[in-house]
């Protein structure tokens, strides 16, 4: 007869009898409940998370770092490196995330580690930062979970530092400025605060392009804060900027400096500007100043001087400004290169008396003799052959009154009030370079116009920008203006040459090549009251077929003002732009016209 087989509860119960059976299958019973609400609600909280713990805790430990994008480069006209960015770095960290931490020591197999403290991690990190400890570890400590600890290291300090494995501790890469040449150019690339704000110049105004895009690198940290190599991360990489090329030449831009600084140190003025442009395209070659800002250390050099003069700073220009006068006068028809004047020395009009800088006895001369000459009585006769408001509406054409854009954040338009304000006295004055102002930059660009055979294009600082592939994209250009004739910008050349052949411009010549312009004595009023001059000489060269314009101008020079000369720092710059540029000499002979009527081989100082 077979035995009865036990009563079975699964393999989890097994053969059990007696009393405590009952209590055995309540316990196993409940125990298994008990891990079916666990697993449930474990599947719950990770499976489903209802309640957006998993993802609130994936959040706590995600950190996001910027990564900056590289700073483009400016470049003269050459592609010399005027400004760079070279890498630096700071050190960072979540100041919640750093406590006492286990770190490898090196050579150990299999791999041991020691317990690194937060005083000894502040103490090594002092030394390698060349610091104090205890300043390093109140940077380390806190609640803070963003701070800076160190800035402005060297690639090999901030790779000593992360060596230290200090938990949330990390180099963020920043860009540090630096200059090659220094102070060349200087208040044109403009320069960065400390903290890498841009603060004057083409760094200030082309900081969009320049700077590109920050990147981002999203990553989950550990408790010791080191990176879960597990966990998602993503990163959106950096889009660096762009750079940019100059119309400047480096070396006419250095050599410009040079020269203005020596002028202006000689006559004690108080300051001194060149522009140079080429005459076909109005691009600036040189904006020198005779004090020359340097980028990486702007504040040593005088505000007056961390901006371009040649834009910031506006003058009455004196004879320079006769230009406009007689380019008007031909165009419209009033006069003829060749027409008789008679010119004294003082002369009345309306009641206003004009006189001429020196005396001089009474000449028959031709108009462009009196250009020539420079005779402000003669120069009120030709511009009175026109109507006021025609001279105005030629003076605007010519920019006059006007800002002149060349990308950098400043431009003074001059002084020009319309013509039927003029009082009774500045309808004349205005004629000869009086009764209004200008800048060195508009003094460059009236004479362009007459180079580039009577048509104006504004001046162009900025070439092209360079995309980190090397894609260059040209800066817009700025369509050119007729202001006169061609037959009109030609007369005016060989005007120009009389001043050079036979007047006060002989400083100018150069060897081998035609060369045309301006000199120009102006008052400086402070208040309404005039207390100063300003003296200036701009020219042309070679006057065969123009290539560039060479602007200068020294403000408030010391001593007497019969004394003072540019000219011959104008011959220096000219001389060396054409030599730059290989630009031959002609040998060509003058064709400047006659400047005395009655006798034409008579000369201007007899």
């Amino acid at each position: 007869m077979a035995t009865p087989k036990k009563q079975q509860l699964g393999p989890l119960l097994g053969a059990v009898s007696g009393p405590t059976n009952g209590r055995l299958r309540f316990a196993v019973a409940a125990a298994l409940v008990l891990l079916m609400v666990l697993g449930g609600r474990l599947f719950v909280i990770q499976g489903l998370d209802l309640d957006g713990k998993a993802i609130a805790a994936a959040k706590e430990r995600t950190r996001t770092y910027s990564i900056p994008a590289e700073r483009g480069s400016i470049l003269d006209s050459k592609n010399n490196v005027l400004a760079m960015s070279v890498d630096r770095y700071n050190l960072v960290v979540d100041q919640t995330l750093v406590a006492d931490y286990k770190r490898p020591i090196p050579g150990t197999t299999p791999t041991e580690y020691e317990v690194v403290s937060v005083d000894q991690a502040a103490t090594e990190l002092a030394k390698i930062l060349n610091a104090d400890s205890d300043t390093v570890k109140n940077t380390l400590t806190g609640d803070k979970r963003y701070q800076i600890v160190a800035k402005n290291l060297l690639p090999e300090v901030k790779d000593a530092a992360l060596d230290l494995k200090i938990p949330a501790l990390v180099g963020e890469r920043i860009d540090k400025r630096v200059y090659p040449s220094g102070a060349v150019g200087g208040s044109v690339l403009g320069f960065l605060s400390g903290d890498g704000t841009p603060l004057e110049g083409i760094e200030r105004t082309q900081d969009e392009i320049l700077s590109g895009t920050p990147g981002e690198h999203t990553m989950e940290i550990g408790a010791d804060g080191i990176r879960i190599a597990t966990a998602d991360s993503s990163i959106k990489p950096a889009e660096n900027g762009k750079d940019i090329r100059l119309t400047i030449d480096q070396d006419i831009q250095w050599f410009a400096q040079e020269a203005i600084s020596a002028k202006v140190r000689q006559y004690r003025a108080t300051w001194g500007n060149i522009v140079v442009t080429d005459a076909k395209t109005g691009e600036i070659l040189a904006m020198a100043d005779s004090t020359t800002v340097d980028p990486a250390n702007p504040g040593k050099t005088d505000e007056l001087f961390r901006q371009p003069l040649a834009l910031t700073r506006d003058y009455e220009p004196g004879s320079t400004g006769k230009v406009a006068t007689f380019a008007a006068a031909l165009d419209s028809g009033a006069i003829k290169p060749l027409d008789n004047f008679r010119v004294p020395n003082k002369q009345t009009f309306t009641g206003e008396t004009i006189n001429d800088s020196m005396r001089h006895p009474t000449f028959d001369m031709t108009a462009a003799g009196v250009f020539a000459r420079s005779y402000n009585t003669g120069t009120v006769q030709v511009a009175n052959k026109m109507d006021n408001k025609k001279r105005e509406e030629y003076m605007r054409k010519f920019g006059i009154g006007s800002p002149i854009d060349i990308g950098l954040n400043t431009s003074s338009p001059g002084v020009l009030a319309p013509a039927d304000q003029w009082d009774r006295r500045q309808q004349y004055t205005t004629s000869f370079g009086q009764g209004y102002t200008v800048t060195n930059l508009h003094s460059a660009s009236i004479f362009q116009t007459i180079a580039n055979d009577g048509v104006r294009v504004p001046p162009q600082l900025i070439d092209a920008y360079i995309s980190a592939d090397g894609k260059e994209e040209k800066a817009p250009r700025k369509k050119g203006e007729r202001v006169v004739s061609k037959k009109t910008a030609q007369e005016m050349l060989r005007m120009m040459e009389a001043v050079v052949e036979e007047s006060t411009g002989v400083g100018a010549k150069i060897p081998g090549y035609r060369v045309g312009g301006k000199t120009g004595t102006g008052e400086v009023a402070v208040n309404g009251v005039y207390d100063g001059y300003v003296t200036s000489f701009t020219g042309i060269a070679p006057l065969d077929d123009p290539r560039f314009v060479v602007s200068v101008i020294v403000y408030r020079p010391q001593g007497d003002w019969k004394d003072w000369t540019v000219t011959d720092t104008f011959a220096q710059v000219m001389g060396q732009t054409l030599n730059t540029y290989n630009v031959p000499p002609s040998g060509a002979k003058s064709k400047h016209y006659k400047v005395f009527t009655d006798d034409p081989q008579k000369r201007p100082w007899e």
